[in-house]
């Protein structure tokens, strides 16, 4: 879907998310192809979709023997599919299991794009507003040509950052008071708030990037924020709940971060598993 990658959608919001995309990925794609041309990985997508009427699922490596050398890979931008289970399951780790999206959220809507274009704005502001449009393109794997109309027609509220820089936002979303305090928190593995397309330094300084990701841990690591950043990692081990802090806390901070540890502690001991008081204040 967008940027190429795996996402997880709503059904309503499958179609028009792919409609919005569609054209615009597939000369992306054939820009950096020389080799396949629209034509041939049109049949592939038509060889592929017999298949899947025929078996209903195919793996990776079956999708790739039907659509032929080098279709397979990226047939997905010809051929709208769903990673469908058993696989990407604990028992089934690997997502390689296909089937036709339309069996499973429904024939593809008559929806023109400039509509499906207008939705995908208004969802991603909802989600990361307010947000400039380069923020915007790069979410959706575009260049800001592809979503400038769309975000002028959506957007209707405009406030710039301290760097000068135009974000964009709607109208009827709400905006905290700029003095809100921001809570501490624990957060786990494989974060949003972290792994998201455009970086926040606010939420998580870049010098403090490579303690959390690194080729031996791409999934992150569990971490906790204090005046909404990243001031360390946490973990339970040997039946306690350790804090390794970056930086000294605050004593202002502090209090609020021991009563949040004993409520993650708490709530360990509600799903059965009993953890020590914690340590690391």
């Amino acid at each position: 879907m967008v940027r190429s990658t795996i996402h997880l959608v709503a059904a309503a919001d499958y179609w028009p998310i792919n409609i919005a995309i569609r054209g615009i990925r597939r000369a992306w794609y054939l820009r950096l192809h020389d080799s396949l041309t629209n034509e041939r990985l049109t049949a592939a997508a038509d060889r592929v979709r017999i298949a899947l009427d025929e078996s209903g699922t195919l793996t990776r490596k079956g999708i790739d023997a039907v659509a032929g050398k080098g279709a397979g890979s990226y047939i997905g931008l010809w051929l709208d599919l769903g990673r469908v289970p058993p696989s990407g399951t604990w028992e089934r780790r690997r997502a390689d299991l296909f089937a036709l999206a339309e069996s499973w959220v429904g024939p593809e809507p008559e929806l023109p794009v400039d509509d499906a274009l207008n939705q995908l704005v208004r969802h991603y502001l909802i989600g990361f507003g307010p947000a400039s449009i380069n923020e915007l393109a790069s979410f959706a794997g575009m260049t800001v040509s592809n979503v400038k109309a769309a975000a002028e027609r959506v957007s209707n509220r405009r406030f710039v950052a301290d760097d000068g820089t135009e974000l964009l936002d709607l109208d009827d979303l709400p905006l905290p008071d700029e003095d809100t305090p921001a809570p501490v928190r624990f957060i786990g593995n494989w974060e949003a708030l972290l792994l998201i397309h455009a970086r926040r330094s606010l939420v998580l300084r870049e010098e403090d990037r490579p303690r959390i990701f690194s080729t031996k841990t791409p999934q992150s690591l569990p971490t906790f924020l204090v005046d909404g950043q990243v001031a360390g990692t946490w973990k339970h081990e040997a039946g306690r709940v350790t804090l390794d802090e970056w930086r000294p806390i605050a004593k202002s901070f502090q209090s609020e971060l021991r009563v949040e540890t004993e409520q993650l502690v708490l709530k360990t001991l509600t799903r059965g598993r009993v953890y020590a008081p914690f340590t690391g204040l």
